[in-house]
């Protein structure tokens, strides 16, 4: 059985950034605008489902979205 990792928060926030975008410039070009605010409804709904999927008790899958703890962004250990 594999594995599923949860997609990355920065992936939901492009995702919800460039739907905004995308409804902005709707009266500039309407038939592109609707395009991309398709893909990134699509985006954000894989986002979601991804987050869904994986078990309370894997902490290695969770470990990736625990922005709040001290060091998140700093080097990842070598295990």
């Amino acid at each position: 059985m594999f594995r599923q990792k949860p997609l990355s928060s920065a992936y939901m926030l492009v995702s919800m950034m460039g739907f905004i975008v995308s409804a902005l410039m709707i009266d500039v070009l309407p038939s592109w605008a609707f395009a991309f605010m398709v893909v990134f409804i699509v985006m954000f709904i894989a986002s979601i489902v991804s987050l869904s999927n994986i078990s309370i008790h894997d902490k290695d899958a969770f470990e990736e979205l625990m922005i709040h703890h001290k060091g998140h962004y700093s080097r990842k250990r070598k295990k």
